[in-house]
């Protein structure tokens, strides 16, 4: 019985969290970037470090370096070095731009919105309809990036 309690807490706990996530198309950009949290809860840096250098989520090493992340490969020098972001960018600015960097920099930014369902016209069809990344992993991604500091 305390195990059916348990689990029914578990999924009440985690349709509340579902419920509270911010649709793509409702992130309001403003000139301070986005300013609000897109799922309301805090991002986590350690998911966010691990979000950064999967090569099938975030995969921001291929564009990116990252004198954090020395011990992995392949850092690509496409994007700006992420060395002091930080320092750089403050959170909503940085939340903006991972969420959808083509409404901060242009529309001929090759960084995808990785919160966006602006993902150009030939997306495959088990992709079409969906974000690049969760509201959640942008926020546990802001909040990597926020820990490197110059």
């Amino acid at each position: 019985m305390r195990f059916i309690l348990g689990a029914v807490a578990a999924f009440a706990m985690s349709t509340a969290a579902l419920a509270s996530e911010l649709a793509p198309d409702a992130v309001a950009f403003t000139d301070d970037g986005v300013t609000s949290s897109l799922t309301g809860v805090a991002g986590d840096p350690a998911a966010g470090a691990e979000t950064f250098k999967s090569r099938k989520l975030g995969n921001c090493l291929a564009c990116h370096a990252n004198a954090d992340m020395s011990g992995e490969l392949f850092h690509g020098d496409v994007g700006p070095s992420l060395d002091g972001v930080a320092s750089r960018w403050d959170e909503a600015q940085l939340r903006a731009i991972v969420t959808n960097s083509k409404q901060i920099f242009t529309d001929e930014t090759v960084m995808p919105g990785f919160y966006s369902l602006e993902v150009g016209q030939y997306v495959s069809e088990p992709f079409a309809g969906k974000t690049i990344l969760t509201a959640q992993q942008v926020e546990d991604v802001v909040a990597y990036l926020g820990t490197l500091k110059e």
